[in-house]
């Protein structure tokens, strides 16, 4: 009672909230992770009030666990790993703060959503960039800030790409300022003089924000990030590119990112764009069997001087590079669906039931980083390990990302599977538990959640010592989701 008294005294008594089923709700996700209930979970409206929740936390020595987006959530890391923990609720502070469209770039807080976002860009003439077909309750800062890859590579120059600024209270209770946006001259003034927060890196040599990125909210909470935005596209052209083995489109991704050609890159297998297009899972079942095992999507956009010539050269240039390959683009696949739908199914949110959910009721993750000439190795080892553990290779769907400019891709399994079925889910676990075999074969797991972080510390201890030395400086107390990653 006494911790509700002074939570109440900080954000107000309608932020916080201690009744059994939200406390149960915020104790469990879709993941494996052993559920832990907090002690209460508040939720602030003001980068104030963050900071005052992050003072009070380290004076009593409460754990704090950030948590941004909408249920249901997927990877453990909103789950509090030890207990008397308070969650901290970011969905109130859901604002868009300013739309540059001059710049290219969009200061927002962390409770705004995809659809949200998509919406406010719309009215200015940009558009998100967007990962595959987030969930309609996602945030956009969570997805930036946990580096979740975006379909166009193109675009993505950096690990930290479309993520700017930011405004991060660290788990000392400081408040500071990233890149361009930590001055000079307060954010009124900046814009006063028509400057944009675009600039990453600052002040001065430090990249502070690249210590708070991925890290789970184990180092502060972001009160705002600043992101880059692209121009809403007058003219755009999409392409299905179909086949039966992935390697086979590994020439043409390679090629086209090599010379930066269009923009929309990604294959998926039949399973995963069947849940993507399928309105239900009767569905689901009937187009996947229409369609060919694995399918890259392309796009080439248009806007600005002329449009039409910019697609256009393109478009010559993708058939060129496909017939090389011994492929064929195609506006439409022979079972009907067309690149097009795709395109729009892409520049969305999901909608209900979210695709991955959409097979069977359920769906587990598993995924990490290589390089595109390996991923058909990966892709093998994958449906090798789940025939050794008796779980269907049908209920696999196969994401592959080329990220950076095609310099490294995004390999992903979404295991579907049904919850009710203990014996299906148990299977499922062993998998997701056992992806040490992939990390012997090369694989990087830039995103350790859950028991994958014992995984990967492990293995480059010096690397878990260094963080742990870097904890220190920015969360001596240790306040900030204790227990995830390496702390």
């Amino acid at each position: 009672m006494a911790q509700k008294d002074e939570l109440t005294k900080i954000i107000g008594k309608k932020n916080v909230l201690d009744d059994q089923k939200t406390l149960d709700a915020y104790s469990r996700d879709e993941s494996f992770v052993i559920p832990v209930r907090p002690s209460c979970v508040v939720k602030p409206t003001k980068n104030t009030e963050v900071q005052a929740l992050i003072k009070w936390a380290n004076e009593t020595g409460t754990p704090l666990v950030p948590v941004s987006s909408g249920a249901p959530h997927y990877r453990g890391d909103t789950i509090p790993a030890t207990g008397g923990a308070v969650v901290v609720d970011l969905s109130k502070m859901n604002k868009i703060i300013r739309v540059d469209r001059r710049n290219r770039v969009a200061m927002i807080e962390p409770g705004v959503t995809f659809g949200e976002f998509i919406a406010a860009l719309d009215k200015e003439g940009l558009a998100a960039h967007m990962p595959l077909v987030p969930r309609s309750t996602k945030s956009v800062v969570g997805s930036y800030l946990e580096r979740e890859p975006i379909t166009m590579p193109r675009h993505h120059w950096d690990p930290q790409d479309p993520l700017l600024c930011m405004e991060v209270i660290f788990g000392d209770g400081h408040l500071f300022m990233t890149g361009s946006a930590a001055g000079p001259g307060t954010l009124a003034q900046q814009w006063e003089n028509k400057r944009a927060q675009i600039r990453p890196m600052g002040p001065a040599q430090t990249d502070f924000q690249r210590v708070v990125q991925g890290s789970q909210g184990t180092m502060g909470i972001v009160t705002w990030l600043s992101v880059k935005c692209r121009v809403k596209p007058e003219l755009k052209k999409s392409f299905l590119v179909p086949a039966k083995k992935v390697e086979d489109l590994l020439g043409l991704v390679q090629k086209m990112q090599k010379v930066l050609l269009g923009d929309d890159c990604l294959i998926l297998n039949s399973h995963n764009l069947a849940c993507i297009m399928a309105k239900d899972s009767s569905e689901v079942a009937t187009l996947k069997d229409a369609l060919p095992p694995y399918v890259l999507f392309i796009s080439a956009e248009g806007r600005g001087v002329s449009p039409e010539d910019k697609v256009a050269y393109q478009v010559n240039d993708i058939k060129i590079a496909a017939q090389a390959n011994g492929l064929i683009p195609l506006e439409a696949l022979p079972c009907g669906l067309s690149a097009d739908d795709v395109a729009a199914a892409l520049a969305k949110p999901s909608d209900e039931p979210y695709w991955k959910n959409k097979a069977k009721g359920a769906c587990r993750d598993i995924f990490f980083l290589t390089t595109i000439d390996r991923t058909p190795k990966f892709v093998k080892a994958m449906f090798d390990q789940a025939e050794c553990k008796g779980f269907s290779p049908n209920d696999i769907g196969v994401y592959l990302q080329p990220t950076v400019n095609g310099t490294s891709c995004h390999v992903e399994f979404n295991l579907n599977c049904d919850s009710n079925n203990k014996a299906e889910m148990a299977k499922v676990k062993g998998l997701v538990n056992d992806s040490l075999v992939f990390a012997n074969m090369g694989a990087f797991f830039s995103r350790p959640y859950g028991s994958w972080s014992d995984m990967v510390y492990r293995r480059d201890g010096e690397t878990a010592t260094f963080l742990k030395k870097v904890k220190t400086i920015f969360d001596p107390n240790k306040i900030m989701n204790p227990g995830k990653l390496c702390f």
